[in-house]
């Protein structure tokens, strides 16, 4: 298999700030008023170099996924490399709350996009609950949490509260529930 080529200085400025652009819109929820041409244009580039990094939305989405994915299991690391244990685990899930909060414009476009099976989808979803998985078992070794509850109940809490993120009191509620979570947990 060859690995890729790495891109050129000017390439990578390109493709970051396609990048940077694309988050921007998702958060503003414009992502769907916007042709694609269009988005080229705001991102500071030509059409050209959009298709040639991002064929499609679907690429652009996923390859933003990616990044965030990245950036937040490099966040479980830092949290379980430098706090004990349980705390970590408290903080990853409210730090994903915010998340959520915050980027749920990327939540609404992907979900969207995404209708059929994506694997980049599925990858970053096994990454994240590999980081959250680590998280509950670094708990369970330290003796604060239980280990009759796995981290597939925690992921079907933390999905949960993405997909009611439509509701009035959302961050209340949402915070409510990662204070069950953790309570439940704990040992």
């Amino acid at each position: 298999m060859n690995a890729a080529k790495p891109l050129r200085a000017d390439a990578l400025r390109n493709r970051e700030a396609l990048l940077a652009k694309a988050r921007e819109v998702f958060d503003a929820g414009e992502f769907f008023d916007l042709r694609f041409d269009d988005f080229a244009r705001l991102a500071g580039v030509g059409t050209g170099t959009l298709y040639r990094h991002f064929p499609t939305r679907e690429a652009l989405a996923e390859a933003v996924y990616h990044e965030e994915v990245v950036a937040l299991c490099d966040r479980a690391r830092r949290l379980q490399a430098t706090s004990p244990a349980r705390e970590a685990l408290a903080t990853f899930l409210r730090d994903f709350v915010d998340y959520l909060q915050q980027h749920h414009g990327l939540a609404r476009t992907l979900a969207t996009l995404m209708t059929t099976g994506s694997e980049a989808l599925a990858e970053g979803g096994r990454a994240l609950e590999q980081a959250v998985t680590d998280l509950v078992a670094a708990a369970v070794e330290e003796g604060t949490v239980r280990g009759d509850v796995g981290a597939g109940a925690v992921m079907m809490a933390l999905h949960g509260i993405g997909a009611a993120h439509d509701r009035p009191d959302w961050r209340a509620e949402a915070d409510g529930v990662i204070t069950l979570v953790l309570d439940g947990l704990r040992r």
